[in-house]
């Protein structure tokens, strides 16, 4: 089962002429709020959108609901939110931080239709209490991203995401709440389906900042 680090100062040592070296840099870590987390869907032959909050499905989907790219194929996309302000009982990140890294861990209960899953990873913005909503599916520009694979053998494992660019530009911004969505990169041929676990702090996706 996944566990909060012991948080705080890190007391790193480090060889220097015979002594040591403590690291002033702290580490905070929170889980994503399952109430604002969901995955919004769009079906182009009806032309209709539909949400589904983790608090009633207990995960997130991502992808295309086909083995093949198809213009008729309903898509998936995730969505996980991260209070920065340690409102949901995690650690707070002061906005006066400098990010030296961040990571996402999530927990892949499934890998559909394909072996590889070319995904982009967005920095968004969305209600925290409302929940993603149609219109955060269709937002053109996010506000930092970057791209990853996911895989069919990540299936059933945890797999740790470096978000260290997006975090740095939440701070810049001093967004109080780290928001990504997940989506299929449409690069030529691509494909799959891929479910996130997001329900117990077992599974739950987990964010974890080190900064000073």
């Amino acid at each position: 089962m996944k566990k909060f680090l012991l948080l705080g100062m890190a007391a790193i040592l480090a060889g220097c002429g015979g002594g040591s070296v403590a690291s002033t840099n702290l580490f905070g870590q929170t889980l994503s709020q399952q109430r604002s987390d969901g995955d919004v869907s769009f079906d182009p032959v009806s032309s209709t959108f539909t949400i589904a909050l983790a608090t009633s499905t207990g995960n997130v989907i991502f992808g295309i609901n086909d083995a093949v790219p198809d213009p008729n194929s309903v898509e998936f996309r995730a969505f996980l939110d991260f209070p920065l302000d340690g409102s949901n009982g995690g650690d707070a990140i002061p906005l006066s931080a400098t990010i030296v890294s961040a990571d996402i861990e999530v927990f892949v209960s499934r890998v559909d239709f394909a072996s590889t899953v070319p995904t982009l990873l967005d920095l968004v913005t969305y209600d925290p209490v409302a929940g993603p909503a149609s219109a955060d599916y269709i937002n053109p520009t996010p506000l930092a991203f970057r791209s990853l694979d996911f895989f069919g053998t990540d299936a059933g494992n945890f797999v740790r995401i470096d978000v260290t660019s997006l975090m740095v530009e939440a701070q810049r911004r001093g967004l109080r709440n780290f928001q990504v969505r997940f989506l299929l990169d449409f690069v030529p041929g691509a494909a799959g389906l891929v479910t996130l676990a997001d329900a117990g702090t077992g599974t739950a996706p987990l964010l974890t900042v080190e900064y000073f």
